[in-house]
């Protein structure tokens, strides 16, 4: 009986062994390309630059020094590997990794290419150029709060009341446990109505906003509504980063397409929260209703859910509770929770 198993079970596995080589066989045009796309100095370049942020065209030619022609056949190609993938941000197109894998041998090929060319530095020349970029993004950013400050609330309304996002980060905040002197920042508070939901809450809140003019208006917010214990500092996260403040939660509102990097934050909030701290965030799903850009200030046309848990997992946070909310207008709010790793 044994000896008559033994040929059955030796033809199995030969037939799957036969199968392996077979698909391993079907998956090898597939990687031609990535090789092919890789080959090219430049466009290795493009891929170590994409590791963290989203670029356009003629961004990515400042970076390079490249003329718009050219750099658009390298992205063509890059993308027909696979290497890059487009996000449509109204009428412009920007350039980003792929998020989404899907567990096949080009995914592994391309994980492994992309974990050697991130540890080649960028150097301090593009670096500095990328910070002329992100500097440009702000300066669109604040130039529009500045003009709009006192229209803020209408303009932000357009899209989705104060309570149908605040409410879910309410009871986020709610299912955990602070200590007494606990703290929390708001990263661009607005006009301050969540600062009133915060407060009693936490023994100290520290409200941040790169805009002077949303700034005095959370300030005025907190002084008619007798919030004491509200901090209030000018300036980018990274400010806060330097000036080594720690703290139990972070809240960003409806916040992060207006941030020019937004995969910058999480990274700075990932130094300001002590450990086990939290991040939240309540913002956009990624839409196409590009009017927002006009009239709302947004920089990008919200985030797909893949991007922020990337980013969050790229600096050291790991997921906790997500809440999806769709609204009538077509638009819908995530609100995600990350709690930095120990």
């Amino acid at each position: 009986m044994l000896n008559n198993q033994t040929p059955q079970n030796s033809y199995t596995t030969d037939s799957l062994m036969n199968n392996h080589e077979s698909g391993a066989m079907q998956c090898l045009p597939s990687l031609a390309p990535i090789l092919k796309a890789s080959g090219d100095p430049l466009r290795l370049e493009i891929l170590r630059v994409l590791q963290r942020d989203t670029f356009g065209v003629t961004e990515l030619c400042s970076l390079f020094d490249s003329k718009q022609s050219g750099m658009s056949h390298h992205l063509k190609v890059l993308n027909k590997a696979g290497l890059v993938e487009t996000q449509r941000e109204g009428n412009s197109i920007f350039y980003r990794r792929p998020i989404k894998q899907n567990g096949e041998l080009n995914d592994e090929l391309i994980h492994s290419l992309f974990e050697i060319i991130d540890q080649a530095p960028i150097s301090p020349a593009t670096i500095d150029k990328i910070i002329l970029i992100k500097e440009h993004r702000a300066a669109q950013s604040q130039l529009f709060f500045s003009k709009h400050a006192d229209k803020f609330k209408e303009q932000q309304e357009l899209i989705a009341s104060f309570e149908q996002y605040a409410i879910p980060v309410i009871d986020l905040i709610k299912s955990h446990d602070f200590s007494e002197k606990a703290s929390a920042m708001e990263i661009g508070p607005g006009e301050g109505a969540f600062l009133s939901e915060l407060s009693p809450r936490f023994d100290k809140v520290i409200a941040l906003d790169n805009s002077e003019g949303m700034l005095n208006k959370a300030r005025s917010y907190a002084e008619n509504n007798k919030l004491s214990n509200i901090e209030f500092v000018l300036g980018e996260s990274r400010k806060a980063v330097e000036e080594n403040i720690k703290v139990d939660a972070i809240v960003l509102n409806m916040v992060l397409h207006h941030i020019p990097s937004p995969a910058d934050i999480f990274t700075d909030c990932a130094e300001l929260l002590k450990e086990n701290g939290i991040m939240l965030i309540s913002d956009l799903s990624h839409h196409d209703q590009n009017w927002v850009k006009e009239n709302c200030g947004d920089l990008w046309l919200g985030f797909e859910n893949e991007e922020l848990s990337k980013w969050a997992s790229n600096s050291g946070m790991s997921e906790g509770e997500s809440v999806y909310i769709g609204l009538r207008n077509g638009f819908q709010i995530q609100v995600r929770e990350f709690i930095k790793c120990q």
